[in-house]
């Protein structure tokens, strides 16, 4: 694997002038404005007999513009400015790539490149619109220096509203981001912001990968959103979608020079099965410099600072995850199943990362469990610095559905959550979008169901149902922090449990928008118990960013109880302590302390507590007492103390 990543990273640097003029190439490919005021375009069409340019600028006519045919399928077209120095493409103009096919039919195409793109009401398809503001936005605020500690906001900006209808990237600037710094997480990860034209898909049916999605605003507003994310020390990630790309012809990539190949394999090869969408052909040069300068797009002009992966699994096997298990054995990630040509053009992305931005994060969201995905490069690793543990938001559901409350297994949990492959980063989380999805349940819905509607009042009676759901959800969440990783995720609105599901409006429900936002306003009203829920989340996450327990080791696990339901374990000098018993209270309960040889009393005081008030607990212990250390054995520990 190192050796066909070092050999295409040699002809790039033979043949391209290295991996930083490579990957700059979307500043060339498309179509650019000079300094001089004229316009320079570029595409490549290997398929296409004759290209032309075609707009408002010239009145539609579909040959008064003619590309240049240039080797390897590539053609240029250059136009001189205006008699009076005037660009001769204005900013705001619609425009088209017209493609003559192998057939002799006129193919009207969006460049690949096309940074702006909209749909008018009464439209199906997107138009391409030239972007050239006379001034665009000027970023004031640098990037956060790299973070040691990752807690991470999953957003959409488009739901992020409780009013029904697509929200704007303002909203998400002035409404969402001071809330999501308010609730101690220091990443927000961004969903949906590659151009998509269908808006049910999540953002993951791509057909303009350099188009900000103009749903929500201008690019100017996203790069003020970011921006601001900044000044608030916040990190920025994008979800990036390079596993696949929309079927979409008139809008999209497919189909863009008459082929059904260009940037995809051609034939079944080239159609994902489940997804019904296009495959990238990772061997094929100019899709890796077209997907190389993507990235780096979305960091030098939008001032990202990384990217998540989407749909990793699938670009690493040439059976894409379907139909397969994987069990951890070696077999199943080395031999001819293996897309070796996408593994490298993740070793290339990660690299070219690394080297020209290396405050940056990459994550793999990989269910496989591929090793060394999380080492670098340089190890033949795939340069990755987290990957999603993607088995604990599964663990849990499958607790909660399959199993009585005293059937819950101890050893199980712990065994899920420090399952890991030993120094490779993981980030943990309870549920994510996936399982807010209609179709799935959230955990606080599985928890607490029809009852969400009538009984979150604090007016209301607490009953047993609500109470647990409640105190499960927090502690669900903290031990899920805790000890399932060395970063945590949540998805928008998860950390207060949302009610319902989400889903965007389609012709099955109408066109609805009513389940497609997030009712924070839930957590204002001091009537309703989701408060107590944001308020545990929000403490969960500032107590972390005073001791930092995912940037600490992984933790020590001293006790996994089977009849008691308890867990107890120390990370970061902190001693956890989860009681799972539905009914059963301790007192003087014995809990190991790490530390070998006590040549000190230390003395221990509650942190935070899920049963405290102000998170919709009972008040049972009192936060006044303290806990001494004693040289007293306990689990095969010299050190304990009494709880």
């Amino acid at each position: 694997r190192y050796s066909l990543f070092y050999n295409r990273l040699k002809n790039i640097e033979e043949n391209e002038g290295g991996l930083d003029k490579f990957s700059k190439s979307y500043k060339s490919f498309g179509v650019n404005q000079f300094v001089d005021g004229g316009i320079y375009c570029k595409e490549w069409a290997p398929g296409a007999e004759a290209v032309f340019l075609a707009g408002d600028f010239n009145g539609w006519n579909p040959f008064s513009h003619p590309y240049k045919k240039m080797e390897y399928g590539k053609w240029e077209l250059f136009i001189p400015p205006g008699q009076d120095g005037c660009p001769p493409v204005p900013h705001g103009s619609k425009l088209k790539v017209v493609i003559r096919a192998q057939n002799g039919e006129l193919l009207y195409r969006i460049s690949p490149w096309a940074r702006y793109v909209i749909r008018d009401e009464d439209k199906v398809n997107y138009d391409w619109v030239h972007w050239n503001p006379p001034q665009s936005y000027i970023h004031k605020h640098p990037s956060p220096k790299r973070l040691k500690s990752l807690r991470i906001y999953e957003s959409h900006v488009g739901i992020a509203s409780p009013e029904g209808k697509v929200a704007s990237y303002k909203n998400f600037t002035y409404n969402v981001l001071p809330r999501i710094k308010d609730l101690g997480y220091n990443c927000v990860q961004l969903m949906a912001i590659m151009e998509h034209a269908y808006y049910a898909s999540f953002g993951y049916q791509v057909t303009s990968f350099f188009a900000a999605s103009s749903r929500y605003g201008t690019p100017d507003d996203l790069k003020e959103m970011i921006d601001v994310a900044h000044s608030m020390g916040i990190t920025v990630l994008l979800d990036v979608v390079h596993s696949h790309a929309s079927k979409n012809s008139e809008d999209g990539l497919n189909k863009f020079d008459g082929t059904d190949s260009c940037f995809f394999h051609s034939g079944p090869k080239g159609t994902h099965q489940l997804w019904d969408s296009r495959l990238f052909d990772y061997a094929n040069w100019e899709v890796l410099r077209f997907l190389l300068s993507n990235l780096r797009m979305w960091i030098e002009d939008y001032r990202f600072d990384g990217f998540r992966f989407d749909g990793v699994t699938s670009m690493l096997y040439h059976h894409h995850g379907i139909g397969t298990g994987f069990s951890g054995d070696y077999h199943e990630y080395f031999g001819l199943h293996v897309d070796e040509d996408a593994l490298c053009y993740l070793m290339l992305a990660n690299h070219m990362i690394n080297f020209l931005h290396p405050e940056c994060i990459t994550i793999a969201e990989d269910v496989s469990g591929m090793p060394a995905l999380c080492r670098p490069v340089a190890e033949g690793g795939g340069g990755f610095d987290y990957r999603l543990a993607m088995a604990i938001p599964d663990k849990w559901i499958q607790i909660i559905k399959e199993l009585k409350d005293e059937d819950w297994n101890m050893g199980n949990i712990v065994h899920t959550l420090t399952n890991r492959r030993y120094e490779e980063k993981y980030i943990a989380y309870a549920e994510s979008h996936d399982q807010a999805l209609v179709g799935d349940k959230t955990l606080a819905f599985r928890l607490m169901d029809a009852e969400m509607y009538t009984n979150m009042s604090v007016l209301s009676p607490l009953t047993p149902v609500i109470d647990r759901g409640i105190q499960l959800h927090k502690m669900i969440r903290l031990i899920t922090h805790a000890l399932g990783g060395e970063s945590y995720l949540n998805f928008m609105g998860n950390e207060f449990g949302h009610p319902e599901w989400l889903d965007f409006p389609r012709r099955g429900n109408n066109e609805s928008y009513h389940y497609a936002r997030r009712q924070f306003n839930l957590t204002e009203d001091h009537l309703l118990r989701y408060r107590f829920l944001n308020a545990f989340d929000r403490d969960m996450n500032k107590l972390e960013e005073r001791f930092g327990w995912l940037a600490s080791p992984q933790a020590y696990v001293s006790e996994k109880h089977e009849s008691n339901k308890v867990i107890a374990f120390e990370r970061a000098g902190l001693i956890f302590i989860f009681n799972f018993h539905p009914y059963q209270s301790y007192v003087d309960y014995r809990v190991v302390i790490w530390h070998s040889s006590l040549i000190v009393v230390f003395k221990y005081k509650i942190l935070l507590d899920s049963d405290a008030a102000e998170y919709g607990g009972h008040q049972r212990l009192d936060h006044s007492t303290e806990y001494f250390s004693e040289e007293y054995p306990h689990n095969y520990r010299p050190n304990s103390l009494m709880v």
